[in-house]
C-alpha cells in the first residue's frame, strides 16, 4: 500500500533507566557456564550486546507506551482530543484483557470517539500499526493517529536467569534460551496525520511486506521467557528479507545506494551484519543501538528513527528505509521522506 496524504506529526522515544550489563549477566551465570564448559562471551563478543535497559520498579507497559505518547503529542503539537485512532504495538502487555491500548487511552483521556485497539505481530507490529492508521487517515476516516508501545523485559529477565542458574539445565536448554538475555526495554510513540495538518512533516511513503509463516516455530515467547532457535531463525529471516527487499525494489522504487537511511530492527552484531550484506546496505547508513539497549522488540524501529532525529542526522528529503523481519516469519519494509 502506497499513500499519498500521511505524514509524521510526532516521534518520541524513552529509554528504560536502569543499565544491565552482559558482564553482570556473565557473572551470574558462572556457575553454569562452567558447568556446561563454556568459555565464548555469547552475549558481548558474538552478539555484540555489552548492556540492555530495564525499568525501575513496577512499570507496566501501558505506563512505559503512556511516557512516550505524552512526548509524541506535545511534538506534533496537538491536543489529546484530536486523535482518532490509537493502536498499541508492544510485544510487553499489563494483561491478556483488557487492551494495553484501552489503559494507555484512559491514561491519556483520549476522547469516546477515539478507536483503540492493540496489533501484535512480534518485532513488526509498529510499521503494521503505522501501516493500519495510514489507511484510516488515507481514506479520510481519521485526522490523527497514534501509535505506541511500551515494552518491559523485566519479568523475562528475571525468569529466565532463574531457569538458566539451575543446577539441571542442560546445554540445549542455555541455547534455547539465552536470545532472551539480549532483550531490552523501552518506549516509543508516533502521531501520524493528514499531510495537509502537518505541512513540512516527514511523509510516510508505505511499504511492502511478505510472509513465510511455514517457520513459526523458531521462536515462541511468553511474558516470562522466550525459546529460540537462533542459528535457523537467523538463516531463514535473511531468506525472507532479501524476497522482501526485491519487492520494494519493484514497489518502492528502492536502490540500495539511493537511500540514505535504514533503520533496520535492532537484535545483534550477528543479524545486522547478515542484513546489510544480504542487501547490499552501506553499513555507515545504518545507526545501531543493540550493543547498549539490546533488542526492543517491535519499539526498535521507532526509537532508532527518533534517535536519529535527536542527533540531527536526518535532513530535509531524506529517504529512510524501516525495515524489520518478526517471529512467525514475517518481513515488513516501508518508507518515509524526511
Amino acid at each position: 500500500m502506497l499513500f499519498q496524504h500521511v505524514a509524521i506529526a510526532g516521534l518520541a522515544h524513552i529509554d528504560a533507566p536502569r543499565r544491565l550489563s552482559s558482564e553482570e549477566i556473565n557473572a551470574r551465570l558462572k556457575p553454569t557456564l562452567d558447568r556446561l564448559g563454556i568459555r565464548t562471551d555469547v552475549l558481548g563478543d558474538i552478539a555484540g550486546i555489552h548492556a540492555r535497559r530495564l525499568w525501575d520498579g513496577d512499570v507496566q507497559a501501558s505506563d512505559a507506551a503512556t511516557l512516550a505518547a505524552v512526548k509524541a503529542l506535545a511534538d506534533a503539537g496537538i491536543e489529546p482530543d484530536r486523535v482518532g485512532l490509537l493502536v498499541n504495538t508492544s510485544v510487553s502487555r499489563d494483561y491478556l484483557e483488557p487492551s494495553t491500548a484501552s489503559i494507555v487511552s484512559g491514561n491519556l483521556g483520549l476522547p469516546d470517539t477515539c478507536q483503540n485497539f492493540d496489533v501484535a505481530n512480534a518485532c513488526l507490529a509498529f510499521i503494521n500499526g503505522m501501516d493500519i492508521a495510514a489507511r484510516m487517515i488515507e481514506r479520510g476516516e481519521i485526522e490523527y493517529a497514534l501509535v505506541v508501545d511500551g515494552e518491559t523485559a523485566d519479568l523475562a529477565y528475571e525468569k529466565t536467569l532463574e531457569r538458566m542458574t539451575r543446577a539441571d539445565v542442560t546445554d540445549e536448554d542455555f541455547r534455547n534460551e539465552l536470545a532472551t538475555l539480549t532483550l531490552g526495554s523501552g518506549a516509543a510513540a508516533m502521531v501520524m496525520a493528514r499531510s495537509e495538518l502537518a505541512p513540512g512533516a516527514p511523509r510516510y511513503k508505505g511499504g511492502v511486506t511478505r510472509a513465510a509463516t511455514e517457520w513459526n516455530k523458531l521462536c515462541r515467547g511468553n511474558l516470562d521467557g522466550m525459546v529460540t532457535d537462533t542459528r535457523l531463525l537467523l538463516i531463514e529471516g535473511i531468506k525472507l528479507a532479501t524476497k522482501t527487499f526485491e519487492v520494494a525494489k519493484q514497489k518502492l522504487g528502492w536502490v540500495a545506494t539511493e537511500l540514505d537511511e535504514f533503520v533496520i530492527h535492532q537484535v545483534s552484531k550477528v543479524h545486522t551484519a547478515a542484513f546489510t550484506k544480504a542487501m547490499g546496505i552501506d553499513p555507515k547508513k545504518v545507526m545501531t543501538i543493540f550493543n547498549e539497549h539490546g533488542n526492543i522488540g517491535p519499539a526498535s524501529v521507532p526509537i532508532v528513527l527518533s534517535k536519529l532525529r535527536e542527533m540531527g542526522r536526518l535532513k530535509k528529503g531524506d529517504r529512510v528505509a524501516l525495515l524489520g523481519i518478526g517471529s512467525g516469519l514475517n518481513c515488513s519494509m516501508a518508507e518515509v521522506v524526511w
